[in-house]
């Protein structure tokens, strides 16, 4: 949903309306007559949304030059003056245009306008289930072809590695990944026509030594991944020794990827068994091990997929989150940073 909206009014008609919208949304008014171009191209960069009083033409002649993409590109309203009709020009989906058109429309007392074809049909907007679902999609044209599939056909079929949780009566699950529209997956390397969609399923366990740079860390971690046949995509949290807590290239590397990071003590990492150990690090420590056991323990006791590889800063190990939609998993957010 769009938070940081900008209003923008051409006339006295429009900057009443304006400042009646601004106020339920809220949102910040912009009265641009004379200085339109230069101020929407400001807005565009500056706010997740616009809602323009002035007619379509003129927006889509001025934001022409600006439009990029979907996943990046505010949202974009436009609404006449007296407030009948909320047209929900870009980023309907994913940007929370259709949303913003029903509010504004809500307080106008007008009709939202909503062409999007998903939203026509009462079909699933699989950019929107992805999203809520913590997917990362690794091909957006292949969504793209799926979303086309579910509207024309009615429905798409999907495979997923992971237990599922309920789903909407137009994605149909199946135990065939080779003739699925959509497969969810950790794994990288998989041969299909379907598009894959990334589970957020894996935690990197990571041991470092002081004042190691984020960038060797990122390094490490991308390795790791694909020497593993891993997405780096799926990697949803990181894990790590308390003694870390003020580690500032880990912290930097986890803020850099808005990656949770769970902080373990030595004696709940000495809890996990069936991991590598080592002598050194038990000297320097008190725990048996680090990379291993923490992302064994921020999984929730997932299978360890990877277990530690070395570089010369750096130690890398992976774990499996059993079921990455289940939003009751064990996870040790007091710890968390």
């Amino acid at each position: 949903m769009a938070s940081d909206i900008a209003i923008l009014a051409l006339t006295k008609g429009g900057q009443a309306l304006a400042r009646r919208l601004a106020r339920s949304l809220p949102a910040t008014v912009f009265f641009c007559r004379g200085s339109l171009r230069r101020t929407m191209e400001q807005c565009w960069y500056d706010h997740d949304a616009l809602v323009c009083i002035m007619a379509t033409g003129i927006v889509v002649r001025t934001l022409a030059p600006l439009i990029e993409d979907k996943q990046q590109d505010p949202a974009v309203v436009v609404c006449d003056e007296q407030g009948r009709f909320a047209v929900s020009l870009l980023s309907g989906h994913l940007g929370g245009g259709n949303e913003l058109a029903n509010r504004v429309a809500a307080v106008t007392g007008g009709r939202a306008v909503i062409t999007t074809a998903s939203d026509v049909q009462g079909k699933t907007a699989l950019d929107l289930w992805a999203r809520d679902l913590g997917l990362v999609v690794a091909d957006r044209d292949g969504l793209t072809r799926a979303m086309g599939k579910l509207v024309n056909h009615g429905s798409v079929t999907l495979y997923s590695d992971y237990p599922l949780p309920n789903l909407p009566e137009d994605i149909q699950p199946t135990d065939q990944p080779q003739a699925a529209d959509l497969i969810i997956t950790a794994a990288a390397g998989v041969q299909t026509t379907g598009t894959l969609l990334y589970a957020r399923a894996l935690v990197a366990g990571i041991g470092c030594n002081r004042n190691t740079p984020a960038e060797e860390i990122e390094q490490a971690l991308h390795q790791a991944c694909q020497e593993n046949n891993l997405a780096r995509g799926s990697v949803a949290r990181l894990a790590s020794i308390d003694l870390k807590r003020d580690e500032q290239g880990l912290l930097a590397f986890a803020r850099r990827h808005g990656l949770p990071l769970d902080f373990f003590n030595k004696d709940e990492l000495n809890t996990v068994g069936g991991v590598s150990t080592s002598a050194i690090v038990l000297r320097a420590t008190g725990a048996r091990g680090v990379a291993e056991p923490a992302a064994v323990l921020a999984s929730g006791g997932g299978r360890l997929l990877v277990k530690k590889m070395k570089w010369p800063n750096v130690t890398v190990a992976i774990a499996e989150i059993t079921n990455p939609f289940d939003k009751h998993r064990f996870h040790k957010q007091n710890n968390s940073k």
